[in-house]
């Protein structure tokens, strides 16, 4: 575990204040986490899914496959097609929500650390670009 660099005495015996050093070490940490946890959210798949058709996604939510099952479409009823699309949309809807809560889960304690500034949903400032989910630092 690295020292507290605001531990008045830096963690030193006979004092010395802020430690600049343990600060850049604890930023440099907790950013290769993050790399890492983005790593395994781009690895990691989840499914949903609505009335039989199965969407797949990265943990990051790029889309990976669809399957549709021949029951899916009718091929008698012209508003099956429409209907198709509706139940794409929806799959990937819940896919996507799957993939947004593995995110927060695994990058949530992350930004925990880093004082306050978002969350799942985003803060103040937005979502970062390029995280899942509008996590945002």
């Amino acid at each position: 575990m690295s020292q507290n660099p605001f531990d008045p005495a830096g963690g030193l015996p006979g004092g010395g204040g802020f430690d600049m050093g343990a600060l850049l070490q604890q930023a440099q940490q907790m950013q290769e986490q993050l790399v890492a946890a983005q790593a395994e959210l781009e690895e990691a798949e989840v499914d949903g899914s609505a009335g039989g058709v199965t969407v797949r996604v990265s943990g990051s939510g790029e889309l990976k496959g669809v399957v549709i099952p021949p029951s899916a479409v009718d091929a008698a009823d012209p508003d099956s097609l429409s209907d198709l699309g509706d139940l794409i949309v929806a799959a990937y809807r819940d896919a996507r929500t799957q993939a947004d809560r593995m995110a927060a889960e695994k990058l949530g304690p992350l930004a925990g650390g880093l004082g306050g500034f978002g969350g799942p949903e985003g803060g103040p400032q937005g979502g970062a670009p390029g995280l899942p989910g509008g996590i945002g630092f």
